[in-house]
C-alpha cells in the first residue's frame, strides 16, 4: 500500500510544474552520474584485464629466489625432486644482470635475461615477438633478443643488420672499479629479434641464453639469480606453493605472480576505489535534487497527508511513503543510467567506437570489459544515497502537524 502510494504521486502530474522539472532533473543527474560510473569501471576492468595479461605473459606463476642475498643456488638433485613435484607444468632456470649495450656511438644501459630452452613454457615472450626470430644462440655464439625500446636505443634493426654489437658485462673477479671499461668483460652478441609487451619491460630487458650469461658472470653451475615455474591451473595453488616450500626449505623465497608485482596490483586497486569515490561526491551532489524534489512534493500533498493521518495512517507511514517516493525516483536515474552504460559498453566491445590516440598502445581503442560486481557496487550506492537524501523531507512529512479545514 505504501508502494501505490509513492508509485501514484511518482507518476501523476503535479500542481505546480516546477516539481515535475525538479523531479525529473533528479533522474536525469542521476543516470547520467550512474552510466558514467558503469561506463568508468567497465573501461578500467578492460585495461586492468589488459595489463595484467602483459605481465601474465611476461613473469612466471611462481618465482623461486634465495631468501637473503642475491644468488641462488639449486642442485640437480633440487631440480629433479621439482620437476618432479605434482602439479608442477615447468621450471626454468634464469640469471638477470644489468648490463651495458652498444652499437657504435648509441648504447644503453639494459637488465640481461639470461634463460634456458624452458624459457617459453613458464612465460609467453614468444607470444610478443615483433620482429626477426627468436634465438638466444649458444654460450660461444651467443645471440639477442631486445626490447623495442632498446631496438631504439641502440639503433640497430634486428632484420637487417650483419654485424654483432657489443655487450658489456660486470667482472665480478676485477681489481678495477665496476664503472671503468677494466671492471666489465665485453662480448660480441648478435641482435636476432625484437619483442614488444609493455613499456618498462620493452625499455630494460635484453634475453639471451643462460649458459653465455653465467660464463660471463663467471657463475658456478649451481648458481642462477631465481628459477621459474608453471603451476597446473587446475590444482589448489596454496597447496602447491606449501609443497614447493616444503620441499625447497625455509632458505628460498617463494614469490607468486602478484607478490611479484604487488605494487602495480596494489595501486590499480587504490585508483579504482579514487575514482568510485569521487564519483560517489558527484552522486551525493546529483542526489540533493531529490530533496528539493521529495520537499516541494510534501509541500503539495499536505492535504492528502492530512487525510492519511485521520484515516489512521501514523507517522512511520507517511515517512516511509516518501521514502519509497525517493527510491522510484533512484530506481528511475540508476535503471536509465545502467541502460545507457551497458548500450554503451556492449557497442565498444563488438564494434570499438571510441579509439584511442596515439599509436605507441598494443590495441588501438579502449577495452572494456562489464562486471556484475560492479552493478551491484553502483545499485546498492546508489540506493544508500536515495534512503540517505530522501530521509529529511520523509521525516519532515511525518513530523507534521496538519489540520483538513480550510
Amino acid at each position: 500500500m505504501k508502494f501505490l502510494f509513492a508509485w501514484r504521486y511518482f507518476k501523476s502530474e503535479k500542481s505546480v510544474n516546477a516539481i515535475n522539472i525538479i523531479s525529473w532533473i533528479s533522474v536525469l543527474a542521476i543516470a547520467v552520474v550512474v552510466a558514467a560510473l558503469v561506463i568508468i569501471f567497465s573501461v578500467f576492468n578492460g585495461f586492468e584485464d589488459l595489463v595484467k595479461g602483459l605481465y601474465t605473459d611476461f613473469y612466471a606463476d611462481v618465482s623461486i629466489a634465495p631468501a637473503t642475498g642475491k644468488m641462488l643456488t639449486l642442485t640437480k638433485a633440487q631440480l629433479t625432486q621439482l620437476r618432479n613435484t605434482k602439479g608442477i607444468i615447468a621450471v626454468s632456470l634464469a640469471v638477470e644482470e644489468k648490463a651495458l649495450l652498444v652499437n657504435g656511438e648509441n648504447q644503453s644501459i639494459v637488465t640481461v635475461k639470461g634463460v634456458d630452452q624452458s624459457q617459453n613454457l613458464v612465460s609467453n615472450i614468444l607470444g610478443h615477438l615483433l620482429r626477426g626470430r627468436y634465438s638466444l644462440g649458444t654460450s660461444d655464439k651467443p645471440n639477442i633478443v631486445v626490447g623495442v625500446g632498446i631496438e631504439n636505443a641502440v639503433g640497430v634493426d634486428v632484420e637487417k643488420t650483419i654485424y654483432p654489437i657489443t655487450l658489456y658485462m660486470p667482472n665480478r673477479n676485477a681489481t678495477a672499479k665496476l664503472g671503468t671499461i677494466d671492471g666489465m668483460n665485453s662480448f660480441a652478441v648478435y641482435p636476432t629479434g625484437t619483442f614488444m609487451i609493455q613499456e618498462d619491460f620493452d625499455n630494460k630487458y635484453v634475453f639471451t641464453n643462460l649458459e653465455f650469461v653465467k660464463y660471463m658472470l663467471d657463475m658456478k653451475p649451481d648458481e642462477y639469480s631465481f628459477c621459474e615455474v608453471r603451476l597446473d591451473s587446475t590444482m589448489n595453488q596454496k597447496q602447491l606453493l606449501q609443497n614447493v616450500q616444503s620441499l625447497l626449505g625455509n632458505q628460498y623465497k617463494l614469490k607468486t605472480r602478484y607478490q611479484q608485482n604487488q605494487s602495480l596490483y596494489t595501486a590499480m586497486q587504490i585508483e579504482k576505489w579514487v575514482i568510485y569515490g569521487v564519483t560517489c561526491l558527484i552522486l551525493m551532489v546529483a542526489a540533493f535534487n531529490i530533496i528539493g524534489a521529495l520537499t516541494m512534493l510534501v509541500l503539495e500533498k499536505q492535504k492528502d497527508i492530512s487525510v492519511l493521518k485521520a484515516m489512521g495512517a501514523t507517522d512511520a507511514t507517511i515517512q516511509q511513503i516518501f521514502l519509497f517516493e525517493g527510491l522510484l525516483l533512484s530506481i528511475a536515474g540508476g535503471g536509465g543510467g545502467i541502460t545507457i552504460a551497458t548500450i554503451v559498453c556492449v557497442l565498444q566491445i563488438k564494434y570499438h567506437l571510441i579509439a584511442l590516440s596515439g599509436g605507441t598502445f598494443l590495441i588501438d581503442y579502449y577495452p572494456v570489459k562489464l562486471q556484475l560486481s560492479d552493478y551491484i557496487l553502483v545499485c546498492i550506492t546508489v540506493l544508500v544515497i536515495a534512503v540517505l537524501a530522501a530521509w529529511v523531507p520523509a521525516r519532515k512529512a511525518a513530523k507534521e502537524v496538519l489540520s483538513l479545514k480550510s
